[in-house]
């Protein structure tokens, strides 16, 4: 049920290299149906543009004080799953809270290629079929917008919040909720909830080391009650570093959290936040199923062998194939190869939020927030030459800034037997991108981390965008009797964005070797007055529980730049026929991407046991996609309407507790999503692939977990199925099935002289070490193993924690 995301592959033509006609060549292997996996290239860092999204045609290619914790993982209602912060404590420390929603709650899948799922660019999330840009998302009710990698619109999870600090989160696996403000959501939602300070004041300090001289920091203060009227507050801050477990480099994170509440007497509180992240990450090669099962592994960029990246990238540019590689590697594979490719990403987060009850039946949530991200994404582009050392290659870099500014306003009332919600979204959303270029030397590359200076840049091409959004939503909840309620309600959704190509320097740039840049700029508006929700649930003879869940989403255009694809603006067109040309074209006949989602389901929970069912189906409307249209002497890119989508599926889940202490879950999960009616325009004709499984997505999947937990100490161990998952729309390519496990123990010594719990942790991930494919990051073809969006995981890990309190 992913958005469509697939490179659009024009037969360029404009430059007039000896490659030209093996672009063209390879369009065929490229047309792009629909609904796939990522926005792929929308979304893509100039590293991975460097050798797909923007390389020539043929590859154009998401603990209060209070909070109860208890022996169980899941506290559900409805359609949602809660995971406790006794659950994510089972994990290695700073383990994504993605991973630990994926290895414990069923129809959830997520994949990375390194050992705590930290990497931007490779980590995966599905929920039920939906991807981590289809989801809604909130931490402590600020909207945290599209989830994937280099978002134009919003921050992860992970770039947001310390893990430590998190004391829980919630998945709505039905059809999400109205009050979440999304202009995203077409499938579930996660809520997350961050800890309040503490009363007492004290602190806490984690140190974990492990393989690949991972190492990780943490530690936090808490103030404890200031004053008479309650203030206080806590600050963290933590430093993760681990070399990369192939290739040169490593990757670092560093964040940090700041949260002072102030209560306004027994009427509510208000609350301040600020949180920061700085990520450097070398960054892992993207690999087609060929290049993995051939080179191995650990095949990845070719840092620090910079005379062997220049001897690449002459035969990519004349689209050969080294003399000891011919037979195994494509001619296009080796110009998947590059030198060097990395990135910098910086964030800052501030909100201010005003809880308070102006009537005991009225509540008011008010949140104002802030948000600023920048960031350099660089690749080495083996499709370009750098003029004066004339070397077959250049580092190609892509400065970004983004600025969101917006507020949220609700009410809670009671009346009688209803509990009404009522609230607004307003949100504006500046972004720019501009994509320059820094000349590679005769005998060394220009550093891709540092040294962006005006004087050694070179613009190919810059895009802006300016995006509001309004939302409001209206529900009841009705008591009909004790432990039975039915909701009602809707939400209105208006979102336009204005922008595209602000500069175009391609003419003036032939020196570079530059080829065409696809500029279009103009205004898109997504709107909906009316996307009902409803909402039926009976918890009945004290354990058993039924629901069901119907809802109507609606998902705005996505945006980004000109290099990337699966959006209205982006990759269109070719030099015959100017992406401005298809723009408006497309502007009259595109629709926002659209669902309807049915959850039905029974839940049992007693002390013991715990068993749960799901049902679901989904209907797709308006699947949007990138597409090569015209005919076959005039092939380019566009984005149209290719048709529908259906899913169903199921979830079962048991958990048993036969005595203190001990918990053995099991969950298994099916989902068929297939394509219906869908026609691709194709290589001058149509395609259909009506009855294909949905790319990147496994049909099957299982869980098992096993925790225990005896006195002082802990152990848990997990074990996860995934089946095949088609790489392609025509479903003749698959990335193989996989098992992986984990495993951790610790032990609590209590306290030892000023410390307080003094715990020791310690967990192997990948524990068979098993090599399998994680993370999908990128476009499908349409057949054959084609797009280097294969990102190996992690091989096995270990991992060792020392923590206590003060």
């Amino acid at each position: 049920m992913a958005s469509a995301s697939l490179p659009a592959l024009a037969a360029s033509g404009e430059n007039g290299k000896a490659h030209a006609r093996h672009r063209a060549a390879k369009a065929a292997h490229h047309a792009s149906a629909a609904a796939a996996a990522q926005p792929a290239a929308a979304a893509r860092p100039a590293a991975r543009a460097a050798t797909r999204a923007v390389r020539p045609a043929a590859r154009v290619r998401a603990e209060a004080e209070t909070v109860e914790v208890s022996g169980a993982r899941f506290h559900s209602r409805g359609a949602e799953t809660a995971v406790t912060r006794a659950t994510m404590d089972q994990f290695v420390a700073g383990t994504s809270p993605l991973q630990v929603l994926a290895l414990t709650t069923p129809g959830v899948s997520f994949g990375s290629d390194d050992a705590l799922g930290l990497d931007t660019v490779a980590s995966t999330l599905y929920i039920r079929g939906f991807n981590q840009t289809q989801i809604g998302a909130t931490l402590d009710g600020i909207p945290m917008g599209g989830q994937g990698f280099h978002n134009w619109n919003g921050l992860g999870v992970d770039q947001m919040e310390i893990q430590e600090n998190l004391a829980g989160m919630t998945v709505s696996q039905g059809a999400g909720a109205l009050d979440t403000p999304s202009a995203q959501t077409l499938g579930g939602a996660i809520t997350y909830t961050s800890a309040d300070p503490l009363d007492k004041t004290g602190g806490r300090v984690s140190q974990s080391f492990g393989s690949y001289d991972a190492f990780r920091t943490f530690a936090r203060v808490d103030s404890g009650v200031l004053n008479a009227t309650g203030t206080k507050f806590y600050a963290s801050y933590a430093r993760t570093a681990q070399d990369l477990w192939k290739g040169f480099g490593d990757q670092q994170e560093h964040q940090a959290n700041f949260k002072l509440v102030q209560p306004l007497g027994d009427k509510g509180k208000i609350t301040a936040i600020f949180d920061y992240s700085n990520f450097i990450q070398y960054n892992y090669l993207g690999l087609t199923k060929n290049m993995w099962e051939k080179m191995g592994r650990d095949t990845t960029y070719l840092k620090p062998n910079y005379a062997l990246s220049k001897e690449w990238a002459a035969n990519a540019q004349a689209g050969t194939v080294p003399t000891n590689l011919q037979g195994v590697l494509t001619p296009d594979e080796i110009g998947d190869y590059a030198y060097d490719g990395t990135q910098t990403q910086r964030n800052y987060l501030s909100a201010i939020k005003a809880d308070y009850q102006f009537f005991p039946n009225v509540l008011s949530k008010t949140a104002a927030y802030a948000h600023v991200s920048s960031g350099d994404y660089s690749g080495t582009n083996p499709f370009l030459i750098s003029p004066t050392s004339q070397v077959p290659m250049a580092l190609e870099t892509g400065h970004v800034d983004v600025r969101r500014i917006g507020f949220t306003q609700s009410f809670d009332i009671t009346v009688n037997k209803n509990d009404i919600k009522t609230g607004i979204w307003y949100e504006n959303d500046t972004f720019n991108y501009a994509m320059r270029m820094y000349e590679d030397g005769v005998d060394a590359a220009h550093n891709s981390k540092s040294d962006f200076k005006a004087s050694q840049a070179t613009t190919w091409w810059a895009d802006s965008f300016n995006t509001n959004t309004f939302q409001y939503y209206l529900q009841d909840t009705y008591h009909i009797i004790p432990g039975m309620t039915v909701t009602a309600g809707f939400r209105s959704l208006l979102q336009t964005t204005h922008g595209g190509t602000s500069v175009d320097n391609t003419s003036s740039l032939s020196d570079w070797g530059v080829y065409y840049s696809h500029p279009a700029s103009g205004s898109m508006t997504a709107a909906n007055a009316f996307l009902p929700h409803f909402n039926f649930d009976y918890h009945f003879l004290d354990h058993h529980e039924v629901y069901f869940d119907i809802a109507e989403n609606m998902r705005a255009y996505d945006y980004g730049t000109q290099s990337g694809s699966g959006n209205p603006w982006g990759g269109l067109g070719n030099s015959g026929n100017p992406a401005q040309t298809v723009f408006n074209a497309n502007k009259n006949s595109l629709k926002p991407e659209r669902t309807w989602n049915y959850v039905v389901g029974y839940r049992y929970d007693s002390r013991m046991f715990s068993a749960s069912v799901d049902y679901y189906h989904t209907d797709y409307y308006n699947r949007l996609a990138a597409i090569t249209a015209g005919s076959t002497s005039n092939m380019y890119s566009s984005i149209e309407n290719v048709g529908r989508e259906s899913m169903n599926g199921a979830d079962v889940m048991g958990a048993i507790r036969p005595v203190r202490g001990l918990e053995i879950s099991n969950s298994f999960s099916w989902n068929d999503a297939v394509y219906q009616d869908a026609h691709v325009p194709y290589n001058g004709s149509t395609i259909s692939i009506k009855g294909k499984h949905q790319v990147f997505y496994p049909k099957f999947m299982y869980k098992a977990n096993l925790s225990y937990t005896w006195r002082q100490a802990t152990f848990n161990f997990n074990a996860t199925y995934s089946s095949a998952r088609p790489m392609t729309y025509m479903n003749d390519v698959k990335i193989p099935a996989y098992w992986t496990s984990n495993l951790s123990a610790a032990y609590n010594f209590g306290r030892i002289g000023f410390a307080n719990n003094l715990k020791t942790t310690f967990g192997i991930t990948n524990l068979f070490n098993k090599n399998y494919i994680g993370g999908v990051y990128g476009a499908a073809s349409m057949s054959g193993d084609d797009n280097p969006v294969l990102y190996v995981a992690a091989p096995r890990e270990f991992f060792g924690t020392v923590s206590a309190e003060f």
